[in-house]
């Protein structure tokens, strides 16, 4: 794997819109390295017959039916805005 530069390190702070100095850029390219030498050794971990884990404990996404409830008239429910015009709720416009 190609070692990271000075060089390497600035474009990604320049990416992320990230000034550093001197000793912070001598620091994180150091640290940038590691990192991706870390991710290689993943790499040739052995996964196969492994299967992808979506969930890292026991809980299951639970869904609950909707089910219809009291129905209001719409006259009562217009009752409660501050503005009404034609039988909808008036507000101030969003787009000019």
């Amino acid at each position: 794997m190609a070692k990271i530069t000075k060089d390497d390190l600035e474009h990604v702070a320049n990416l992320a819109r990230l000034e550093l100095s001197r000793e912070e850029k001598e620091k994180y390219t150091s640290q940038m390295g590691s990192i991706l030498e870390y991710f290689e050794k993943l790499d040739q971990a052995d996964t196969a017959g492994e299967k992808p884990i979506d969930q890292i404990n026991d809980m299951e996404n639970i869904a609950v039916a909707d089910e219809i409830g009291e129905k209001y008239e719409r006259e009562d429910l217009l009752k409660n805005a501050p503005e009404q015009e034609d039988g909808f709720i008036k507000v101030k416009a969003v787009f000019e």
